[in-house]
């Protein structure tokens, strides 16, 4: 099985498929306040580059990256379908989504992700990304997290 990760068009029929399928494995773990992630709108908009892991050419994941104007980055809708999870996806999107803010010159990479989401944390924290405060417009809410990693 090979995995390919590029920067692709978010508005296509598998990827608005996935991100449905993220919505509604979100909508078992938390209630809709808690859920934080943008729409098919808002990632379509200049700053944000939008990544795809493609799994023997079908998409099967992906992730934002969306530039902030105080020079930082912000990790938003990173999710693997549930039949290619373990296959390392989340691993090479996030990598992906690192180099890309390296070669925009951003300072750090944030994000917001949820405490029952032990797979994601473990990742994130093996790449180097420590817990913070709640940052730009988020509050302080016991299910979330808050992590950065400075670039």
């Amino acid at each position: 099985m090979t995995v390919k990760v590029a920067c692709e068009p978010v508005r296509q029929p598998d990827i608005a498929r996935l991100l449905e399928l993220s919505d509604s494995y979100m909508a078992t773990l938390y209630p809709a306040d808690s859920n934080h992630a943008p729409d098919l709108d808002s990632l379509d908009k200049p700053g944000v580059s939008f990544f795809v892991a493609r799994w023997d050419g079908e998409i099967a994941g992906c992730c934002a990256l969306v530039r902030k104007p105080d020079g930082t980055g912000e990790i938003k809708r990173l999710f693997v379908a549930a039949q290619a999870r373990g296959q390392s996806l989340g691993k090479c999107l996030m990598q992906a989504v690192e180099q890309a803010a390296r070669q925009s010159n951003l300072s750090a990479i944030r994000l917001e992700t949820g405490i029952h989401q032990p797979e994601a944390i473990a990742l994130y924290r093996r790449l180097g990304y420590v817990d913070i405060a709640p940052f730009d417009d988020y509050e302080q809410d016991p299910l979330s997290l808050f992590m950065e990693k400075r670039l």
